[in-house]
């Protein structure tokens, strides 16, 4: 470690929501989310030498991904991730100094036995811990004046391999000064299961008329994508009748396109993940889909995705995790089984997506034919604090694309005071535009997101702070 790696410790946390509505329904796996409630976490960490400086972080409480038994209730959902985050901040006030990252590997372990004993699974305790680090990083970045890009490639957030250590020997500093944040990224467009696809799917008294895409052609010619994201059902028939589709529309008005599937845990074993893959191939008229699919995500579920090796379809397919990521072990143990890929994500761990990318440069240095990634993927994610840090840990990655799917479901900064729109405009120009309705938006440009502003923003990305006073204290 540096001598000029800051130690700091959290002196104190605030938590609060805000309600969001969605323009459209939203589908997860076998559910469908029409709102949620954003939660927002505020802290103040003090350094060696006296200085102090608040940190801000968001992220949807996104019901039914997290957790999704059928016997647990939307509202019980939330207050899963809620309960997370008080015991986070229960950790973090009580861990004393320590580095921005070994903050996160002081706890860690602790923060998830003690949500283990209520209940809480890996990907909720995940949430709460998550928050708190990135609330932390970007206080970090304001007090340095320094960006979140300069503190991770200079390490001075102090990452090792505490909590890896597969990466004992791995020369984490060298790959840190060598990662590249781009000034843009593209955006690959999610085609949920409950999109409509073409003019002829909306009935006329049914559409919105807000503005906004509402279909699948209209986000073509609104947007200019050249990646996407297609959501399947885990019946095998059904989603190749889906994706034939889906297929009519790009391959009639996309040149060069690209596509990753996601199975949302829909698929009972990898025989049939193999089914799935067997009628792609001998549908004809998925013969441009077929090649430009570049991996599949989190077909299986859960419960059994690492209990048994993929076997051929790991082979023929790259295949990530997602809803499996419950903890930092869990990428070796998903690349012992077949897996090629893992999904990044805020809501998992800032440092659990830079550990992971530090497991890819090894691996792929190694001999063998196979290439392991890492993916940028979206939970929803809402326009202000959550996806300007979820874009700034993309790009950190060097992820080329993002899934994105919060600015299609929910208008713009929906909730957000004008005051607080205006300051995030203002801010990052290049990111967000006005619509014509007064609303602040994301600002998509030939398929891609503008990022020019976040190498001139102190802290993680963010740089304003969004109204507090507008917002509840987090409930529960």
């Amino acid at each position: 470690m540096s001598s000029d790696t800051p130690k700091l410790r959290v002196i104190s946390v605030d938590h609060f929501e805000r309600p969001v509505t969605f323009r459209l329904p939203f589908r997860f796996g076998a559910a469908t989310v029409a709102e949620a409630p954003q939660a927002f976490v505020r802290l103040r960490i003090a350094l060696a030498d006296g200085s102090e400086g608040e940190g801000v972080a968001a992220e949807m409480m996104m019901p039914k991904w997290f957790e999704k038994s059928p016997d647990l209730g939307n509202d019980h959902n939330v207050m899963q991730l809620r309960r997370s985050l008080a015991i986070a901040r229960d950790h973090v006030l009580a861990a004393g100094a320590a580095t921005a990252f070994g903050l996160t590997a002081k706890v860690e372990a602790a923060h998830h036995g003690a949500c283990a004993a209520e209940g809480l699974n890996g990907l909720i305790a995940s949430f709460g811990l998550a928050l708190h680090e990135r609330a932390v990083l970007d206080a970090l970045g304001r007090i340095l004046d320094a960006s979140v890009f300069a503190l991770v490639q200079d390490n001075r957030v102090g990452l090792d391999a505490s909590t890896a250590p597969d990466l004992a020997d791995f020369d984490f500093a060298g790959l840190l000064a060598r990662l590249k944040p781009a000034s843009a990224i593209a955006v690959r467009h999610t085609v949920g299961r409950l999109d409509a696809l073409t003019t002829s799917d909306i009935e006329p008294a049914k559409r919105l008329d807000d503005g906004l895409p509402e279909t699948l052609e209209e986000v073509v010619a609104a947007y200019g994508h050249r990646y996407y994201k297609l959501k399947v059902s885990g019946r095998p028939r059904e989603d190749v009748d889906r994706l034939v589709a889906i297929a009519a529309v790009l391959d009639g008005r996309v040149g060069d396109y690209r596509v990753t599937i996601d199975g949302n845990e829909q698929f009972d074993n990898a025989a049939a993940v193999e089914e799935f893959w067997r009628r792609i191939g001998e549908e004809p008229r998925l013969i441009r889909l077929r090649p430009s699919i570049l991996s599949i995500e989190q077909p299986i579920a859960r419960a059994k995705a690492l209990s048994e090796p993929l076997g051929a379809i790991g082979i023929s397919a790259a295949i990530k995790i997602d809803e499996s990521d419950a903890d930092i072990d869990t990428f070796p143990r998903a690349r012992a089984l077949g897996y090629r890929g893992i999904s990044s994500k805020s809501c998992k761990g800032f440092y659990r997506s830079l550990i992971n990318r530090a497991r890819i440069a090894k691996w792929n240095a190694g001999e063998g034919p196979r290439r392991y990634f890492i993916s940028a993927e979206d939970l929803t994610t809402q326009a202000g604090v959550a996806v300007q840090q979820d874009l700034a840990l993309a790009t950190l990655i060097g992820a080329e694309h993002i899934e994105r799917n919060g600015h299609h479901y929910v208008d713009g900064m929906a909730g957000a005071p004008a005051a607080e729109q205006d300051a995030f405009l203002a801010a990052h120009p290049d990111l967000y535009a006005r619509a014509p309705n007064g609303r602040v938006r994301l600002s998509i440009r030939h398929g891609a997101l503008a990022l020019r502003s976040f190498s001139a923003t102190s802290g993680l990305a963010v740089g304003v702070m969004p109204d507090f006073g507008s917002m509840s204290a987090l409930k529960g």
